[in-house]
């Protein structure tokens, strides 16, 4: 599957996501970035175009530790972050050892506060996953920054001294996060209201260490992105740049990256590669092709190739086979991507179930519906205990009819057992042509 494409009749080398690129189309990464479109507010166009296209500059994006992991939202700025690196600036990942132990007001409710122990452990999670996505080596190498090294030596009396006097409690209060929760019947602590002059300072270090002139982040924080921008302006007298990145939503209207209440998680611990794969592999067609440009470093013709072949061959979905492969390779490496390609084709398609890796097939298995049994437990009882069948009965005649299928082949005997063959010690039941489940089989 690492192979060549072909689009549009011509067979074109396939674009390694572990070894992504710019368009070379484009006059400039601003430019490449707006096509994409990853700028949905930033500070001055003009500016930043400008700014951009010249000599290399210093920017930076946070992320918080307020889960073990990164998600799909966060994927978005890890890849502008890289974007920009290959157009030749110089990225700081941040990872906010100090903010994480507040977190930026959420629009409905106070935060959790998790221990400090807790945070540090997230800290060094999140800045392995962030350091996957970034180059440290060449002379716009990346470097990796903790907030927690500045504003731990900090005094309150400091604080409020050198930073608090430059904010106006008024302008505060108008930002989007902390209104909205003005407006609710939670309300806001100081500790939260307070966020945004933490980012602030973050911007005010970083700007003072390394010449960071550029943040990025997602347009729901563009309060905090401005805080720094503003701070920097009063205290240094410089102008200094903010791009806020859409957030990403569906054609419908609901919110991305959503399931059920279950987020996509970057830690396969969290998400497995499959399941990605399978949330990548069933977008919409209405948002296939915006998914391609913001997830993916398909050039602009690639791109616009898929979206003629969703025009004209929707069936076929080749522009969801590539952006799920193309995402899960950028996130977990091709072994990974090629082990879960292969698990997707031999349950729905003609692939060899045997042949595959058994932790991928366990983990395929655990997204459909599944169970626990054992070398007595006969294929009838698994199709009641998966749901694919809602009695016995139903069971024995669903046999009889030659509609069930245990690891690939047709069952004929309703007494026949659940065997547990395949790698991992599981087994895939199938009634009729689409309905799978899982069997894992204790011996």
């Amino acid at each position: 599957m690492d192979g060549a494409d072909t689009l549009n009749g011509v067979s074109t080398p396939a674009r390694s996501a572990t070894a992504p690129a710019n368009d070379p189309t484009f006059e400039g990464i601003w430019d490449e970035l707006v096509w994409r479109g990853l700028v949905h507010v930033s500070t001055d166009p003009e500016a930043l175009r400008a700014l951009l296209g010249g000599q290399p500059i210093t920017y930076y994006c946070g992320f918080d530790p307020t889960a073990p992991s990164l998600h799909l939202g966060n994927l978005v700025q890890l890849l502008t972050m890289r974007r920009l690196q290959l157009a030749g600036h110089k990225p700081l990942g941040l990872v906010g050892g100090s903010t994480g132990l507040i977190g930026d007001p959420r629009p409905t409710a106070e935060r959790t506060l998790n221990t400090k122990e807790t945070v540090a452990e997230w800290v060094g999670k999140l800045r392995a996953q962030v350091e996957r996505y970034l180059s440290f080596d060449g002379d716009n190498a990346a470097r990796m920054v903790n907030n927690l090294d500045w504003t731990a030596p900090l005094s309150a009396i400091d604080f409020l001294r050198e930073i608090g006097k430059h904010y106006r409690v008024g302008t505060m209060l108008k930002k989007d996060a902390v209104s909205a929760r003005l407006n609710s019947d939670a309300g806001i602590s100081y500790t939260e209201f307070s966020y945004q002059i933490l980012q602030g300072l973050d911007y005010l270090e970083l700007f003072r260490q390394y010449g960071c002139v550029l943040q990025t982040g997602g347009s729901d924080q563009w309060g905090n992105l401005t805080s720094g921008v503003d701070l920097i302006h009063r205290v240094e007298g410089a102008s200094v740049h903010a791009i806020g990145t859409p957030l990403i939503t569906n054609s419908d209207g609901t919110k991305f990256g959503k399931s059920e209440g279950n987020a996509i998680w970057l830690d396969p611990e969290m998400c497995s590669p499959y399941r990605m794969y399978q949330f990548w592999l069933n977008t919409d067609d209405a948002d296939v092709i915006a998914r391609l440009k913001v997830f993916t470093f398909l050039t602009r013709a690639e791109i616009e190739e898929y979206a003629r072949l969703v025009e004209v061959e929707p069936f076929r979905r080749e522009a969801q086979k590539r952006l799920a492969r193309d995402v899960v390779t950028t996130v977990h490496g091709p072994d990974a991507a090629a082990q879960v390609i292969a698990a997707s084709e031999a349950l729905f398609g003609t692939g060899d179930l045997t042949a595959l890796d058994p932790e991928t097939l366990r983990s395929a298995l655990r997204e459909l519906p599944n169970t626990e049994a054992t070398v007595e437990t006969t294929v009838v009882q698994a199709l009641v205990d998966t749901g694919l069948v809602a009695s016995l009965g139903e069971g024995r005649r669903a046999v009889a009819q030659g509609g069930v299928s245990l690891d690939g082949v047709r069952v004929d005997d309703d007494g026949a057992l659940v065997t547990g063959a395949l790698p991992g010690g599981v087994s895939v039941l199938r009634r009729g042509k689409k309905t799978l489940a899982g069997v894992f089989v204790a011996v």
